[in-house]
C-alpha cells in the first residue's frame, strides 16, 4: 500500500530534495545547517522505513521498487548541488562522479538482473560504503559553518573513502552480475527497441 509508514517514509525522502536544493541559494550558516539536518533525517529514514515495513509486516513492492531510487535521488542530487556550488575540492568532484556513475551502473545490472529473476543483494561493504557516505555528505553540508573543527576536510576525506569503496563494490557487483548473464543468456529480439 502506497499510504503504509514505511512508504512514507520513504516518499519523504523525495519530497526533501526540492527543499534542500533549494538552501544552497540561501547564504549563510543556518541554511548550511537546515540542509544538514534535513539530509540527517533523510538518512534516517533510510534505516527506519526497512525496520518499520520488516516489524509491521508492511514490506510492499512498490517499497523495495522505491526505496532504492529515493536513496539515489538524495544523494545524487546533493553531490550535484555541492559541486555546482564549489562547496567541495577538485578531488572530492571526482569522488562524487565515482559515486553517481556506480549507482548508475549498479541500478542498470539490477534492472537487467531482474528479468532474468536474479537478485542482486547488497554486501556488507557496500553498507560501510553507505554508512561513511551519509556522514559525508551531512558534513559537507555544514562545511565551513562550524569553525571549530576542519569539516571541509573532514568530509572530503569520508567523501573520497566512500568512492574508494564505490569502486571495490561497484567491481564486485560487476563481477557477480557478468556471472550471472554468462550463466544465463537472454535471447534478444531484434525487433525490440533500445534505449
Amino acid at each position: 500500500m502506497v499510504t503504509s509508514l514505511p512508504n512514507l517514509l520513504t516518499l519523504s525522502r523525495i519530497v526533501v530534495i526540492p527543499v534542500m536544493v533549494a538552501l544552497f541559494y540561501v547564504d549563510g550558516p543556518n541554511a548550511r545547517w537546515a540542509a544538514c539536518g534535513l539530509f540527517v533525517a533523510a538518512a534516517i529514514t533510510d534505516w527506519f522505513d526497512g525496520y518499520v515495513a520488516r516489524s509491521r509486516n508492511q514490506v510492499s513492492t512498490f517499497g523495495r521498487f522505491l526505496d532504492p531510487i529515493a536513496d539515489k535521488l538524495l544523494v545524487v542530487s546533493v553531490l550535484f548541488m555541492l559541486v555546482a556550488f564549489n562547496r567541495v575540492g577538485q578531488l572530492s568532484i571526482l569522488s562524487a562522479l565515482i559515486i553517481v556513475l556506480r549507482e548508475i551502473m549498479v541500478s542498470g545490472l539490477r534492472e537487467f538482473l531482474a528479468e532474468v529473476r536474479v537478485g542482486l543483494p547488497v554486501s556488507r561493504l557496500a553498507k560501510w560504503k553507505t554508512g561513511i557516505q551519509m556522514v559525508a555528505i551531512p558534513v559537507l553540508l555544514v562545511g565551513n559553518a562550524l569553525p571549530i573543527l576542519p569539516t571541509q576536510e573532514i568530509g572530503e576525506v569520508g567523501l573520497s573513502v566512500a568512492a574508494a569503496l564505490t569502486l571495490v563494490t561497484g567491481w564486485d557487483y560487476l563481477q557477480s552480475g557478468l556471472r550471472h548473464i554468462r550463466a544465463n543468456p537472454v535471447p534478444v529480439d531484434p525487433s525490440s527497441p533500445r534505449d
